[in-house]
């Protein structure tokens, strides 16, 4: 963990979304200093499923130390964040640190995107973002050490981070933009800076994302709250950069990063957009058959996944590893499985033993094997013939591959979470 310094004791922070997660997580960290934080969120009544108010959060900041200012802001109404900065001006002086934290996510196709989650995408990650930096421009300017925060990634140009979700990606990408255009544009007056976390971190909405234990799998909001604690107190002249968390902290001098883990020692998923840490993290997960598999060039990879999985059904002999696998399952299938399940899941595989397969666990018995399911799929789950045996054997997360790309999902997003449950108990049979 990095020590405080005292160096923001009197500094006001405006962090949009620190109601809870991440937003809330830096807010306590820079409250250690003393410092004043605005908190630009709309929770303020408890919500039916995530933890935290604006309320809730400004006394837990009160007792670390700080002044809190909650303020009742939805990034989509210019008014609500005109409004709040005009009162953060009001009631601490001024404005020295913008940390843009608000967001929206879905995690979906183009086709399986209402234009109301586009819409909620653009309007909070970027225009949430771009409005708010403009509201907060002016004082900043007044500041000393002034500095813009917005959690968001590099811009990774590879296809793969568009393909599954083209909305998401283009409304993250539009809040690196901001940092590209503003740190030039107030050079010397603003430092404008991003910072995105190599691994997973465990919030509300990851568990919403992953489901049940995906935790395991992710650091805390800590190692972000002491990362962005890192860019806040360097000089204005440190901008422009693009921050990966355990990058920065390496370079602080941390050594120790199990005591940011939920479960240290626990394989952890990278997070999104980060091409060379995912091809890291996924040869210690799998390790050889991922060093094969990183031979393919990109091209090979796309014409494989492209392949159409019906003139490879013929590849399906009673040999392959596919069907060895649905066979398997075909053994363990219960009427628990079945009772606890209630979905059935078609696969549509690229490769060697190819081809439509399913596992009903709705219809009485259940059942599992080659072709279409004998009702209508709930989930219908694409993915490379190896990816499938490996995903089944344990040797690959079913959250891993679908983060990076290798499976794609469509359907019953919390029926895939379900399978993934089955899967760690089949592990011990495949």
């Amino acid at each position: 963990m990095l020590p405080n310094t005292g160096k923001l004791a009197g500094c006001t922070l405006f962090i949009t979304g620190a109601s809870r997660g991440i937003g809330k997580a830096i807010a306590l960290k820079v409250a250690k200093d003393g410092a004043n934080i605005v908190i630009a969120a709309k929770t303020a009544e408890p919500h039916p499923t995530l933890p935290g108010t604006i309320y809730t959060a400004a006394e837990e900041i009160e007792a670390a130390g700080g002044k809190a200012l909650p303020c009742i802001v939805n990034v989509r109404e210019e008014q609500q964040i005109i409004n709040a900065v005009e009162k953060a001006v009001k009631t601490f002086g001024g404005i020295d640190i913008l940390v843009n934290n608000a967001s929206a996510i879905s995690l979906t196709g183009t086709l399986e995107t209402a234009t109301k989650k586009v819409n909620l995408m653009m309007d909070v990650n970027v225009r949430g973002t771009y409005l708010t930096s403009k509201a907060c421009l002016p004082h900043l300017r007044k500041s000393k050490n002034p500095h813009i925060l917005n959690l968001s990634p590099p811009m990774n140009l590879n296809p793969m981070w568009f393909k599954n979700h083209c909305a998401y990606t283009i409304s993250k990408y539009g809040m690196s933009m901001c940092v590209l255009g503003m740190a030039e544009e107030f050079r010397g007056e603003v430092a404008v800076n991003a910072l995105w976390p190599k691994t997973a971190i465990h919030t509300a909405a990851m568990d919403m994302l992953g489901g049940a234990g995906i935790e395991k799998q992710c650091r805390k909001t800590d190692i972000l709250a002491d990362a962005a604690y890192c860019i806040l107190t360097k000089p204005k002249t440190f901008t422009g950069n693009f921050i990966i968390d355990e990058v920065l902290l390496r370079e602080e001098g941390v050594k120790d990063f199990d005591v940011y883990a939920i479960a240290p020692g626990h394989p952890l998923m990278p997070d999104f957009f980060l091409d060379v840490e995912i091809d890291t993290t996924a040869m210690k997960q799998e390790g050889y058959g991922a060093q094969e598999e990183k031979k393919l060039s990109r091209s090979q990879q796309e014409g494989a996944d492209a392949a159409k999985a019906k003139t490879e059904s013929a590849a399906a002999t009673p040999s392959s590893p596919v069907a060895e696998t649905f066979r398997v399952i075909q053994g363990t299938v219960t009427e628990e499985y079945v009772r606890s399940t209630q979905g059935v899941f078609q696969f549509e595989l690229s490769g060697d033993g190819g081809g439509t397969w399913y596992i009903d666990l709705k219809t009485k018995g259940g059942s599992a094997g080659f072709g279409k399911p004998p009702v209508t799929a709930d989930v219908v789950m694409s993915m490379s013939s190896a990816d499938f045996v490996k995903m089944f054997t344990g040797k690959l997360k079913p959250t891993l591959a679908f983060m990076t790309g290798r499976l794609r999902i469509k359907g019953n997003m919390a029926l895939a979470i379900k399978l993934e449950k089955m899967l760690s108990q089949l592990n011990s049979k495949l």
